[in-house]
């Protein structure tokens, strides 16, 4: 299925693109990151499972257990602390 992914923050900076169209066989977006993490280099090193990194499906925030569905918008991003 083709989905939109959308990087923020330091996600961005690491990977170097804010966004990108792509076709994958992952069914939840905790499969998603995985799938990109084996892409290697910047991927696997931003993505990490070490990391916190939070998702959003469609604009709402989301667990990695997540469905994903045809056209759907997956955005990935650092915890964002304010003050």
């Amino acid at each position: 299925m083709r989905v939109k992914v959308l990087y923020f923050a330091s996600l961005r900076e690491s990977l170097g693109k804010e966004a990108e169209s792509l076709e994958t066989r992952a069914a939840t977006t905790g499969e998603l990151r995985a799938e990109l993490m084996q892409r290697g280099g910047a991927y696997k090193e931003a993505l990490s499972s070490d990391k916190v990194i939070r998702c959003a499906l469609n604009q709402v925030m989301t667990a990695e257990s997540a469905p994903l569905v045809e056209g759907c918008e997956v955005a990935f991003f650092p915890p964002v602390t304010g003050g």
